[in-house]
């Protein structure tokens, strides 16, 4: 199941680094064989990387699952959180390009099996608050025995590993920043608790209502997800049932891996993407208002493309610069066994990407892009590596090398790329929105810190603009709720942005 990936400037040179979260063995950690540590690798540009984890110190020795990365405490200095099998680690980043472990200060270092974990102001007090998706409730030392022939234990009628159906699903955490290094699990009082125990995988924020408020989404395996309205006063209501994405259209539980929020229809509202297990197809929810969805995954084109694959990381980006959001997946099956049997599957799987034909629908020109290569991926991330103004893609793979896709552009379309930072708001400035007007056509786009599968996408904002070479308005709305306006911007630039300034520069 592992591993994330984690795009973010650690050394804020201007390049995007990459942390690359691996997993481990029973061998290893029964002392029988060496650790596999995660790694982080300094962007050094002209398509350069240089492996620093030892210098940094983010190696690790757990059993990495995912991670994400946000200034946790407003230093200025982008924080790094690991998900493990086992315990947690936050680490500080002392901006000298080395980081510290914190966890036990800071009060973060839940012990359980944790997967998705994504960084959101969720009080919009100033200081990013973390939530933490878990899986299973497992003791290695005492697994559970599942009766010969189990149900649990069979895929299409082939012996397979068991899990996670059966077993004993891990509840999920959301700790309150306390603005001094410290944080309180307010998982119960806030309403995010997972009294169900079900099985989370992948968390992402957005405020899909348009009130100002972050709301929550969790990706549950193989049983309904969760959608936490956030009520504007430090509790949650879940809805994902009334709201139309807690199963799919056809009242059935899926097995969901990754998730994103992002509006590929340009009216204003934060829609929803999640994969899915193969034999199920990814999901794509249409925002309708109201707190409901509509799930439009057929009409969208994307059931029949996505029906044999088994989806993990996933994103809404604009990969042609076009001026509306695409959608990538990374694909691979999770039981071997597939490749010996006309199942009409395969373990190892190529990525998907779908072009937004900006009528609703999508077509899937993985093969035409290049994303020819089948393997068993796992976390995915986007982010513009090269500062080309084209979006590229990091994949991490089980039991490979991990992929850097790099988007070579070609089409000619312009782009605008905006970075924000928070000064009453937090610092990392996530949760604001950016809304970019054309020629009457508009765009948003939320910073976001966790989504995917386990993984992280780049704190800045991507605007794709076709053939403009200027956007006409950029309206910014922080958390702090101050709303700022700017216009007549020439295209093909990074502008950077603090909150509350007069001009952009």
């Amino acid at each position: 199941m592992s591993g994330g990936v984690v795009l973010f400037d650690y050394d804020n040179d201007g390049l995007i680094d990459v942390y690359l979260v691996n997993g481990s063995s029973l061998e290893i950690l029964a002392g029988k064989a060496q650790p596999v540590r995660s790694r982080l690798f300094r962007n050094l540009g002209r398509g350069r990387f240089e492996d620093v984890t030892e210098r940094a110190g983010v190696g690790g020795t757990g059993w990495g699952m995912g991670g994400c990365a946000a200034d946790y405490d407003n230093d200025g200095w982008t924080d790094l959180y690991v998900t493990n099998f086992g315990r947690n680690v936050l680490y500080h980043n002392n901006g000298d390009g080395t980081f510290t472990d914190v966890t036990g200060r800071a009060g973060v270092g839940d012990p359980r099996w944790s997967t998705g974990a994504a960084w959101a102001d969720y009080d919009r007090d100033g200081y990013v608050d973390l939530f933490v998706a878990n899986y299973v409730a497992i003791d290695l030392e005492n697994l559970p025995q599942l009766p010969a022939g189990s149900k649990y234990c069979q895929y299409r009628g082939i012996p397979v590993m068991c899990g996670p159906r059966g077993l004993r699903g891990a509840a999920d955490a959301l700790f309150h920043n306390n603005g001094d290094g410290t944080f309180t699990d307010v998982s119960r009082s806030a309403g995010v608790a997972d009294e169900k125990e079900y099985y989370g995988l992948g968390a992402v924020w957005g405020d899909y209502d348009n009130d100002g408020d972050p709301a929550l989404y969790v990706a549950n395996d193989a049983l309904p997800n969760y959608l936490y309205r956030n009520e504007g006063n430090g509790k949650f209501t879940e809805i994902g049932l009334s709201a139309g994405v807690a199963v799919d259209e056809d009242g059935k539980e899926q097995a969901s891996m990754g998730v994103d929020f992002g509006d590929y229809d340009g009216d204003g509202r934060l829609d929803l993407y999640a994969t899915n297990f193969s034999d199920e197809a990814n999901a794509l929810y249409r925002n309708e208002g109201r707190d409901f969805f509509r799930e439009v995954t057929r009409r969208a084109g994307h059931f029949e493309p996505t029906w044999n694959y088994l989806g993990w990381a996933t994103a809404f980006f604009d990969f042609d610069n076009d001026g509306d959001l695409d959608i990538y997946v990374v694909n691979g099956h999770v039981y071997p066994q597939v490749d010996r049997y006309p199942l009409n599957t395969k373990y190892r799987q190529r990525i998907l990407l779908f072009e937004n034909l900006g009528n609703g629908t999508f077509r899937e020109v993985g093969l035409q892009a290049g994303l020819t290569g089948e393997r068993c991926g796992r976390g995915g991330a986007y982010a513009d590596l090269d500062n080309d103004g084209h979006l590229d893609l990091v994949v991490n793979n089980m039991d490979d090398a991990p992929l850097v896709l790099l988007n070579e552009g070609g089409n000619g379309n312009h782009w605008l790329r905006l970075a924000l930072q928070g000064s009453k708001s937090n610092r990392s400035a996530v949760g604001a929105r950016a809304t970019v007007t054309v020629a009457g056509r508009r765009a948003i786009a939320e910073v976001k810190a966790g989504s995917s599968y386990m993984s992280q996408n780049e704190l800045v904002l991507h605007f794709g603009l076709g053939a403009a070479t200027r956007v006409d308005v950029l309206d910014i709305r922080w958390p702090s709720g101050l709303r700022e306006r700017f216009e007549n911007l020439p295209a093909d630039r990074l502008y950077s942005h603090t909150e509350g300034k007069a001009d952009l520069p």
